[in-house]
């Protein structure tokens, strides 16, 4: 059976916390990472409805999309929301993890979900970004190349997508002489010294850069170790990112907004229009949560319409005066919740049996239709 801390190395894996926004608050919020996980349940709001439906299931991990302690909070009584949902999970034996902005990126992650469950094709990011990686380079004694390769391998270089330990070497000679004062593995000092050297290069996530650089000189044989780092640049082509833009059969905007309306989960808000109804679709733009901030980067994609949630007033008026994409204003819940099914079914192959694994179906979108 799983302890909590693997489904947080697991989770962690596929969205790296490393890659949410700096404002952003993600990763285990509460639990011992020792306790064993039976059953998880999946939802996008850590608020107290949801926290009690984990609690009555007896789940042992309430995994959200947002979190819970987003903003700092001087203390968690009973008084408050945040207290009051903390609580229930706490006296249940329930840990609380979250993946938001980092699975917002992630591939496949959140704006995916809608993606697909829009229908569009040939998705990519709108805006493209991933980890900051550098290359590492170092020569060593052809003798001593394999330990080098697996040091740094193990330390978390050499990954790219679906495949670790990649590096590159060449051989070439080496050539150096110690001086008064050195202690030379090879050579004597005064001695010109050439050497069958090996040269290893790998890429590595830039935040590993320390641990790579530090297990590589504790497995060189050399007094002193020759090596470079470069930071490399951004991958523009990238296949994480904010957003997802795609294609679909050509259609009109309206009949785009009720198909729209009919693939995602009902809500009292529904789907709100901005533009032409009589207006052609055929690429279209999503992203989960609140879409303002990727306005720019929509407004240059070609796009005919974006899709996403809380657009503020001002904001969209002055967009849609610039001829660019129209605009739909979708639940901000009902978008995200695509998500959890895809979640679940990823988790479902990954852990297999083991661990039972269901998705809230609690509406936790704040309005309602009063009219």
């Amino acid at each position: 059976m799983p302890r909590l801390a693997d489904l947080v190395e697991l989770l962690h894996g596929w969205y790296p916390p490393e890659t949410a926004l700096d404002w952003d608050a993600v990763g285990l919020a509460a639990g011992d990472p020792g306790a064993d996980v039976r059953r998880v349940l999946l939802a996008v709001d850590p608020v107290l409805p949801v926290a009690r439906e984990a609690a009555a299931w007896d789940g042992d991990l309430l995994l959200t999309h947002h979190p819970l302690l987003l903003r700092g909070v001087h203390g968690v009584a009973e008084t408050t929301p945040k207290g009051r949902t903390l609580a229930a999970l706490t006296r249940a034996g329930c840990g609380l993890l979250t993946a938001h902005t980092n699975a917002d990126h992630g591939n496949p992650g959140v704006s995916d979900a809608i993606a697909r469950a829009l229908g569009l094709r040939d998705v990519r990011p709108v805006a493209a970004s991933g980890p900051a990686l550098d290359k590492i380079v170092v020569y060593v004694p052809v003798t001593h190349a394999e330990q080098v390769r697996i040091a740094i391998a193990e330390a978390g270089a050499g990954r790219i997508g679906d495949y670790d330990s990649c590096s590159w070497t060449s051989v070439g000679e080496g050539r150096f002489r110690p001086l008064d004062g050195a202690h030379p593995v090879i050579g004597r000092v005064g001695d010109l010294e050439l050497v069958a050297e090996a040269k290893v290069e790998a890429v590595m996530p830039r935040a590993r850069r320390s641990e790579v650089v530090r297990a590589l000189l504790d497995v060189h044989p050399y007094e002193e170790v020759a090596y470079d780092v470069v930071e490399l640049a951004d991958p523009g082509a990238a296949e994480t990112g904010a957003g997802r833009i795609g294609d679909v059969d050509p259609t009109t905007l309206g009949d785009f907004a009720s198909l729209v309306a009919s693939a995602l989960p009902a809500t009292p808000r529904g789907v709100l229009v901005g533009g032409d109804p009589d207006r052609v679709v055929r690429r279209v733009a999503v992203n989960g949560g609140a879409g303002d901030s990727l306005l720019p980067e929509v407004l240059a994609s070609g796009a005919d319409v974006y899709v996403t949630s809380d657009l503020r007033h001002h904001l969209s008026s002055e967009f849609l005066e610039k001829d660019g994409p129209s605009l739909l204003d979708v639940s901000h819940w009902a978008a995200e919740w695509t998500w959890l099914p895809e979640l679940a079914a990823r988790l479902g192959a990954a852990l297999g049996d083991t661990v039972e694994v269901r998705v809230s179906t609690l509406c936790t979108d704040v309005w309602q239709d009063r009219r």
